[in-house]
């Protein structure tokens, strides 16, 4: 579990495609001068760029690896970075950690492309268009997103069609989170990787169980189409 509160922003320094276990690894280095590893251990988790990752080696004051699934390359865009790229990084929350974002699972729903990027006084606003279109019904007007692993607030969305302008939210950086994340960098035309709020899900599935329930198990569609009936009898 993560807060999406940057700790800090590595830089890749390799992408192994066929590394010595047959997989795929990243290695990332840190800030000189950095924390980040100080209480790390072989099997920690560490968020890049939202993506929740298991360390397999480690230098506390330089650098650390993870292993990347083929899963994860698919539902991600890990498998773009090259070396030099700038990340977001994140350890795990602890217990006793403040709650400054909100809860993040490090997995990634879908991925989107950067539509606009435009200064509004000394803030940022960034657009984003997903590939999979379902992740809108998550995302509400002043609703919490992660985005490449940084919390944000969703400033603005539209969910009418691709076709009629629609299919996309709005965040705004502050002059602070602009210096802090590696988002804040990217252009029109890159790909971020998306977690929409879980707690999201969870109300949507307790509720169409609820549905699933007043209706007796014929499903939500028949629950409609019962009340609209009920409701033109009272009428007759």
């Amino acid at each position: 579990m993560f807060t999406g509160i940057v700790e800090e922003v590595g830089e890749i320094l390799t992408l192994d495609p066929h590394d010595e276990t047959g997989g795929t690894s990243l290695t990332v280095s840190i800030p000189a001068g950095s924390s980040l590893l100080s209480d790390a251990h072989l099997g920690d988790s560490i968020a890049i760029n939202g993506v929740c990752l298991t360390v397999t080696e480690f230098n506390a004051a330089t650098s650390f690896k993870v292993g990347v699934a083929p899963e994860t390359l698919r539902l991600t865009n890990l498998g773009d970075l090259k070396q030099a790229d700038r990340v977001n990084l994140e350890r795990a929350v602890r217990a006793d950690t403040r709650m400054g974002g909100h809860f993040v699972q490090g997995h990634v729903d879908t991925i989107a492309t950067v539509t606009k990027v435009a200064a509004d006084g000394n803030a940022q606003t960034m657009r984003f268009s997903p590939r999979n279109r379902d992740v809108l019904r998550y995302v509400v007007y002043k609703g919490f997103i992660a985005l490449d692993g940084t919390s944000l607030t969703v400033t603005a969305v539209n969910d009418e069609p691709a076709e009629q302008g629609g299919g996309w939210w709005e965040v705004m950086l502050i002059s602070y989170t602009q210096s802090r994340v590696a988002l804040a960098a990217k252009k029109e035309g890159e790909t971020i990787n998306v977690e929409v709020d879980v707690l999201a899900k969870y109300a949507e599935k307790s509720m169409a169980g609820y549905l699933e329930t007043m209706a007796g198990g014929s499903g939500v569609a028949d629950l409609v189409k019962k009340t609209v009936a009920a409701a033109l009898a009272e009428k007759k």
